[in-house]
């Protein structure tokens, strides 16, 4: 049997520097507390709990040290914290941070944003924070319409698209395209992909491993964004498509017959949950031999190099 796990698979950038950045505030502050969850991923939340971090939804005064998470927060937020006199530790992702320097940049140059993303995700409701109610959230491409109707509203002739970090590739380009078909002459149509380039990676290797294996494993939180389009790129390339948070969900036996097996994580899954189910993979009794492989995107084409694990 060959697993082919992802170069990308598990902790980008910015989860990572959050987590590891949690960690260390946590050293020498144990009255510090996150609001929201840190990263989308329970276990590394409950591993966090376990050493003392509180998870808040909303700033207690009472705490006077309080770290930002990955996906970041509200202008509000920041707001509210200098005038309660609360100490920001702010691991936002230096992405998202970008984005909504983007969106106040934009509005204040008189632009309308069209923000493609989940309205719900975090990351969204801090970017949207910026625009000056001046902003419309894309989920697909039957939110074009309407969000036209809105921009006519808002008489504005300039528009903005841009994204949240882990949307898809594939949808935004098909909404950019539906936006120039759609949108009236008259409108300046400005379009930035914020898509970040891990995530585009990640969604480019999950595509082409799943082209060629039995079987694509996608592990990650069933609450984490980026994980599930990563599933639903798996389900459209390959037959058998699995999501699960960790090796305790697999089900051995469905492995008995086949020779390829793909294996993507999520940008919040740690490496150890990754370890895990290649481990348990290799401790099946279908699996005389397993041979690890690490593939990677080799540019922008649809081209991958190997790596021995």
């Amino acid at each position: 049997m060959e697993i082919i796990v992802g170069k990308n698979a598990g902790f980008c950038y910015g989860v990572k520097r959050a987590v590891e950045g949690a960690e260390n505030e946590l050293k020498i502050n144990d009255k510090i507390a996150c609001i929201g969850e840190i990263v989308h991923n329970k276990q590394v939340v409950e591993s966090l709990k376990k050493k003392g971090m509180k998870f808040i939804e909303k700033l207690d005064k009472d705490i006077k040290t309080t770290l930002i998470r990955a996906h970041g927060i509200s202008k509000e937020v920041y707001e509210m914290a200098k005038k309660e006199k609360i100490e920001i530790k702010d691991y936002t992702c230096p992405n998202v941070l970008k984005i909504h320097e983007i969106a106040k940049k934009y509005v204040d140059e008189g632009y309308y944003i069209f923000l493609c993303g989940n309205p719900e995700h975090p990351e969204n409701i801090g970017t949207i924070s910026y625009c000056n109610n001046r902003c419309s959230i894309i989920k697909d491409e039957a939110d074009i319409k309407p969000a036209l109707q809105r921009l006519k509203t808002n008489k504005c002739d300039k528009l903005l698209l841009i994204s949240q970090t882990t949307y898809s590739v594939n949808k935004f380009d098909k909404i950019a395209k539906k936006l120039e078909e759609l949108k009236p002459k008259n409108i300046n149509l400005v379009i930035k992909n914020t898509i970040c380039k891990s995530t585009e990676l990640r969604q480019k290797e999950t595509e082409q491993i799943a082209k060629l294996v039995d079987c694509m494993i996608i592990i990650g939180g069933k609450n984490s964004s980026n994980s599930k389009k990563l599933y639903e790129i798996a389900k459209e390339n390959c037959n058998n498509a699995i999501f699960i948070e960790t090796k305790d969900e697999l089900n051995l036996d469905q492995f008995n017959n086949y020779e390829k097996i793909g294996i993507m994580a999520g940008a919040s899954t740690p490496q150890s949950m990754i370890d895990d189910v290649v481990n348990e993979l290799k401790s099946s009794k279908y699996v005389e031999k397993s041979r690890i492989l690490r593939w990677k995107v080799v540019d922008k084409r649809p081209l991958f190099k190997l790596y021995l694990g």
